[in-house]
């Protein structure tokens, strides 16, 4: 841990930050280790308070941080343990907004001596849920509280940094942040691979034989199993694909509450889908496919949407949310809810080997114009210093 110790400017001590997760999605997980990592390379000390299970995934002590289970809950054990985490940090961040919530609670509860303020809060909103009635009038409340908490609160599209602004935020800030890429073959490696009739590799054979999908397309779709991710209206735009030759398969990786109905409609309407669950080997499964589809209601900067460009897939995904931002011209984009809109875009992009070419290569060059990992670190370090070392007047 010598880099703990790394020098900063003007002899000052290391800058402490606390990072507050809640429950933990794949990408605000992958985005706060990698966020401690480059925090940690620069001198800052890194504690990352969140549910148990997560540090078994993301290894954060793994990244130099030091790492302390907080259950994803607002009750007063939980409010209590972030209250001594943060008690003498210099800054907090909080990445979502039920984090969010519980860090506000906890700070607001922080015993100063006079003349002391609390530390400065940053939060990050990585996403929008979506919610009617009741719900909706809970979460707008809950998004004003710590949108007038937070010193800045990060927008990870326009989208949501607008939406933080309607809802009270001091200071917004676009931070497009950076993922992991997947991993890739060396160079070397996919020079041997086999090439497919659109010029790409024939990458992941044994995932498709596996998947049952050998001599016929692969379509690929990933993410929790929740009726915010319009898997509904992916399973009714399947009814058309089964006039193609031959029939395509959709594979769906991912695990929630949908389960159940989904795979209940499946088997009564003998669909060509399958649910994959929980995998590990995602990346493996995106490559391997010939069109990747994201159906969801709102997204921001979706995990799925950067893989696939990253690993030259083509995709087709609901115009919703920083979506088009995010892609510009290299997805097929269609309405949310739409199915008949979206089974023409996937039986299109089938059908036409040069425009899947094209969104490839223009899927590769959108990926490269995104933040770096180091991008992201700079931007949040620069925060994290005017926020909590202010210039002196």
């Amino acid at each position: 841990m010598t880099h703990l110790s790394t020098p900063t400017p003007q002899g000052r001590l290391p800058l402490r930050a606390v990072q507050v997760l809640g429950g933990g999605s794949a990408g605000s997980s992958a985005h706060v280790r990698s966020l401690a990592s480059g925090l940690v390379a620069r001198g800052v000390q890194v504690t990352v308070c969140a549910p148990a299970g997560l540090e078994q995934t993301y290894d954060f002590t793994g990244a130099g941080a030091r790492f302390v289970a907080v259950p994803r809950r607002s009750d007063p054990v939980s409010v209590a343990a972030l209250r001594t985490e943060t008690a003498d940090a210099d800054l907090v961040h909080a990445h979502g907004l039920d984090a969010g919530a519980r860090t506000t609670l906890a700070l607001t509860a922080l015993r100063r001596p006079p003349g002391h303020r609390s530390p400065p809060l940053v939060v990050t909103w990585h996403n929008h849920r979506h919610a009617e009635g009741a719900r909706a009038r809970l979460q707008g409340l809950v998004e004003r509280r710590v949108a007038r908490s937070a010193s800045v609160v990060f927008g990870t599209s326009s989208a949501l940094v607008d939406r933080a602004r309607s809802r009270g935020a001091r200071d917004a800030r676009l931070a497009p942040i950076a993922f992991p890429p997947p991993r890739r073959a060396p160079e070397s490696e996919r020079d041997q691979e086999p090439r497919d009739d659109d010029g790409g590799t024939g990458t992941g054979p044994k995932a498709r034989a596996e998947l049952g999908a050998v001599e016929r397309p692969l379509l690929m779709a990933v993410g929790s199993l929740h009726p915010e991710r319009g898997y509904g209206t992916l399973l009714d735009a399947t009814r058309a694909w089964n006039s193609l030759d031959p029939v395509p398969l959709l594979v769906i990786a991912g695990e929630g509450p949908e389960r159940a109905a989904l795979q209940g409609r499946i088997d009564a309407e003998s669909l060509p889908v399958r649910l994959a669950g929980r995998r590990d080997d995602v990346a493996e499964l995106l490559a391997a496919a010939d069109v990747a589809v994201l159906p969801s209601r709102w997204e921001s900067r979706s995990l799925l949407a950067q893989e696939a460009l990253h690993a030259g897939v083509p995709l087709v995904a609901t115009a919703v949310g920083g979506v088009p931002e995010l892609v510009g011209e290299a997805a097929d984009l269609v309405p949310y809810g739409d199915a008949a809109a979206l089974a023409r875009a996937v039986t299109r992009l089938l059908a036409d080997p040069e425009r899947r070419a094209s969104l490839r290569a223009k899927g590769l060059a959108q990926a490269a114009t995104w933040p770096s990992e180091d991008d992201t670190v700079t931007q949040v370090l620069s925060v994290y210093d005017e926020l909590a070392r202010p210039s002196p007047l």
